[in-house]
């Protein structure tokens, strides 16, 4: 359990990083955001929307396709809500707390913002919750999970359209007890949102009966899993629940299955482990992977089959499920200035817009729960197979409607 990398498992991380690389690259490694698609300035009347998102280094790929989505669903409706143009102004926050904080003193206290959107570390949303409603900002977090953002730390001015942690992860404990195994081993990156997954699955599986044989922590950014997947063999479970994300995700699952685990341990996750982002450098590892998320590209919905054509058609590549929270956070903004016919000098009425938006999404049915400000939404739990050659994620169970618990 101490062997190196091999060529086929260096190729294929080399590939899930150069990815990242490229689309760094492509928005701007100096901390430059892309400029506005319309390419017109800024007039007055226009519904000014910060977009605060990284767009360079280790989350670039993540805030471009969050940024994709946004503009995907703003250029159907030719950049209107309510009859007022919607202006973007981009800042890359470049995974960065403190860099994070001065751009959004510059959105809101030089540009003037109305409206803030982004957002996708945990830590860098809990660094800047407290100036954001201090300063009654309305924000709508398209990714960033931390369940204290809609529990201790919630605010009547942040609105979460992606999910919790909380979300995709719970209804996996009871799905894995019920139909894979009782004994499994947890596995995870040793973060906020890492134990947090993990304490969602742990919550509904070992009140179905499960029993967790033993956790296994990783730092994030680790390049040999071989202790941590010797911890795991000698445990000897029946499977492993992981949340494993981007590079780490590549890495954890090729070693997972070239140290041999894969034949006799079921591996189990949250999505994120296995999303579009990562399975082609995960290749056929991630074969019969199941887990747990709110979107899946096989998803047989008029909208989903819609938002996809129209996403690759546009950008030459397939969706995310960070493309889908982009498109639907653009479109909530659109649903709130319609309803208020552009007039959102009062900040209660706008608030209450937000609130009030409910539309079917690629995802299924949206909607905000008023007691915790989060997404309502279905989670589906999901096998990775290969279909007509290429690896998907297929639907084979869903939870209805998931509430965060608050």
């Amino acid at each position: 359990m101490t062997k190196f990398y091999n060529r086929r498992t260096f190729l294929k991380t080399a590939a899930i990083t150069g990815v990242g690389a490229l689309v760094a690259a492509g928005c701007g490694q100096t901390g430059q955001a892309p400029a506005p698609t319309d390419n017109k300035p800024v007039v007055p009347g226009d519904f000014k929307v910060g977009v605060i998102l990284p767009y360079s280094k280790v989350f670039a790929v993540l805030g471009e396709h969050i940024t994709k989505g946004m503009e995907l669903y703003l250029e159907s409706v030719e950049f209107t809500g309510g009859g007022r143009r919607i202006f973007l102004i981009k800042e890359d926050y470049e995974n960065d707390a403190q860099v994070g904080m001065r751009k959004a003193r510059k959105l809101i206290e030089s540009d003037k913002v109305e409206l803030m959107t982004g957002i996708v570390n945990t830590g860098v949303i809990y660094a800047l919750r407290d100036y954001i409603h201090n300063s009654k900002m309305p924000m709508i977090v398209s990714n960033a999970g931390g369940v204290a953002l809609t529990r201790a730390q919630k605010s009547p001015y942040i609105y979460r359209s992606s999910f919790s942690a909380w979300q995709p992860s719970f209804p996996m404990g009871k799905w894995v007890a019920d139909n894979v195994s009782k004994r499994v081993v947890t596995a995870a990156a040793d973060y906020g949102f890492g134990r947090e997954s993990v304490a969602a699955f742990k919550e509904s599986f070992i009140a179905a009966g499960g029993t967790i044989l033993e956790e296994v922590w990783s730092p994030l950014g680790t390049n040999d899993y071989g202790a941590y997947l010797a911890q795991i063999k000698r445990a000897n479970p029946e499977a492993v629940f992981c949340f494993y994300a981007g590079s780490d995700a590549v890495r954890f699952v090729n070693q997972f299955d070239e140290y041999g685990l894969k034949k006799d341990i079921q591996l189990t996750s949250a999505g994120f482990m296995v999303e579009n982002d990562v399975l082609p450098a995960q290749g056929d590892s991630a074969l019969g992977t199941y887990s747990g998320l709110h979107w899946a590209d096989t998803l047989d919905t008029p909208e989903n089959k819609s938002f996809m054509k129209a996403f690759e058609e546009r950008y030459g590549h397939e969706a995310s499920v960070y493309a889908v929270q982009g498109y639907d956070s653009a479109r909530v903004i659109v649903e709130a200035l319609n309803s208020l016919n552009g007039e959102t000098g009062n900040k209660d009425q706008l608030l209450a817009a937000i609130s009030g938006v409910k539309f079917t999404s690629p995802r299924g049915p949206f909607s905000f729960d008023p007691d915790t400000n989060n997404v309502v939404q279905d989670i589906y739990i999901r096998e990775v197979q290969k279909i007509d050659g290429k690896l998907r994620n297929v639907v084979l169970a869903k939870h209805d409607q998931l509430r965060d618990p608050g």
